[in-house]
C-alpha cells in the first residue's frame, strides 16, 4: 500500500517544530536546559503534537540532526564526485565536513547525547559517514583495513571531544580543523597527501 502524503498542516507543523528546536539547542548555554514545552511553545503546537510525531525528546533531536545534515550530505556527495580528486583527498574533505558541522552544532549533538543518543555506532547519520569514509579508504594506497580506519578516524571527531576542545581547551575552529587535517597524514602515512593544515573547503556546514 502506498504511503499517504503528509497533509498540509502536518509539515508546516513538522517543520516549525525542527526550526525552534534547532534555534533553541543553538542559542542554550547547555543543551539540558531545552525541554519538550519550551520547544512546543516556540514552535506555536502542543507537546502533545510533538509526542505523537517524534516518539519522545531523543527521536525529536534525531529529527532535527537530520534535517540538518541533509543538505550537507548532498554537497559532500557532489564534492566527491568532483573530477580531479584524489582518494586521500575524498577522505580529508568528508571528515572536514563532518568536523565542521559538529563544531557549529556541538549544542546539538551534545543534546543527543544527553537524550540517550550516547552510542553514535547505532545512528544513521554515522552509518553514512562510516561508509563514505570506508569507500574512500578502500582507494588508498597503504590501508590494509579500511572498515576499522574509518571508525578510527571518526572516533577523533566525537563530539564530546569538539565540544571539550572548543569550549574547555579554547581551541579555535581553524586550529582544530588544521589538527584534522595533520592527524590524516600522520594516519595514512607517506603520499601525495592532503598536506598539514590544508583543510578542505567547499563543505561546510551552515549554521
Amino acid at each position: 500500500m502506498a504511503q499517504r502524503p503528509e497533509r498540509a498542516d502536518a509539515q508546516r507543523n513538522r517543520e516549525a517544530v525542527l526550526a525552534a528546536a534547532d534555534a533553541l539547542f543553538a542559542a542554550s548555554g547547555s543543551p539540558r536546559t531545552v525541554s519538550m514545552d519550551d520547544i512546543a511553545a516556540a514552535a506555536g503546537v502542543g507537546k502533545g503534537t510533538l509526542f505523537r510525531r517524534f516518539g519522545d525528546r531523543a527521536g525529536l533531536i534525531g529529527a532535527v540532526i537530520a534535517s540538518r545534515l541533509e543538505p550537507l550530505h548532498q554537497a559532500v556527495r557532489e564534492a566527491q564526485e568532483a573530477a580531479g580528486s584524489s582518494p586521500r583527498r575524498r577522505v580529508l574533505t568528508l571528515l572536514d565536513a563532518s568536523l565542521t558541522f559538529k563544531i557549529e552544532n556541538r549544542n546539538l549533538m551534545a543534546a543527543a547525547e544527553d537524550a540517550g543518543l550516547s552510542s553514535p555506532y547505532q545512528a544513521e547519520h554515522y552509518g553514512w559517514w562510516h561508509g563514505m569514509l570506508r569507500a574512500a579508504l578502500d582507494q588508498v594506497d597503504g590501508v590494509h583495513d579500511a572498515d576499522f580506519t574509518a571508525h578510527a578516524l571518526l572516533a577523533a571527531i566525537r563530539a564530546d571531544l569538539v565540544a571539550h576542545l572548543i569550549d574547555e581547551q579554547k581551541m579555535t575552529p581553524e586550529g582544530l580543523r588544521s589538527a584534522l587535517a595533520a592527524h590524516v597524514d600522520n594516519v595514512l602515512g607517506p603520499g601525495s597527501g592532503t598536506g598539514p593544515g590544508s583543510a578542505p573547503t567547499g563543505t561546510r556546514a551552515r549554521a
